[in-house]
């Protein structure tokens, strides 16, 4: 189903792929629109190592849900800062693209789980953290994305 990437000897390995799903904060994630067209929205995410999903959060209702309910088929994309080498001025950057499914989290457990881990990406502040949960997570919408391929690749802008 998917093909081989064409420019091979830039692929990253499925370890420094994971590596950046789990270190990197946020990417974009596309769905397909009710319309039939694309949707591309930034997100922050976490990557859950025990099973190798993906997992955000936002609103209950909107356009992110009703692509989802519409078509659940999605790809999130995440790249990393990137370096320079010494002497040049092309940045080296690595991208991942991860493709599969994605469904809404309906266990309340799972969903506080996850933005726990949310929150525990961006900071240590547990007071911070009881306080998000207390005002804002019965509101919260929690995502599954189900990887079924994901590859990635190092690139030079120049």
């Amino acid at each position: 189903m998917f093909k081989p990437m064409r420019r091979f000897k830039q692929e990253l390995s499925q370890e420094k792929c994971i590596e950046i799903l789990k270190t990197e904060p946020r990417g974009v994630l596309s769905l397909i629109e009710e319309n039939g067209y694309p949707y591309g929205i930034p997100m922050n995410h976490w990557y859950c190592e025990e099973n190798g999903r993906i997992y955000f959060h936002g609103a209950r209702e909107g356009q992110k849900i009703n692509a989802i309910k519409a078509n659940n088929k999605a790809s999130y994309c995440v790249f990393d800062a990137g370096y320079r080498n010494e002497g040049e001025w092309a940045l080296n950057i690595s991208s991942v693209v991860a493709f599969g499914k994605i469904r809404l989290v309906e266990d309340e457990e799972t969903a506080k789980k996850i933005c726990v881990h949310l929150v525990k990406k961006f900071t240590d502040d547990e007071h911070y953290l009881q306080k998000e949960l207390e005002a804002a997570f019965s509101r919260v919408q929690c995502l599954e994305f189900i990887p079924t391929h994901i590859t990635g690749k190092l690139v030079n802008e120049s």
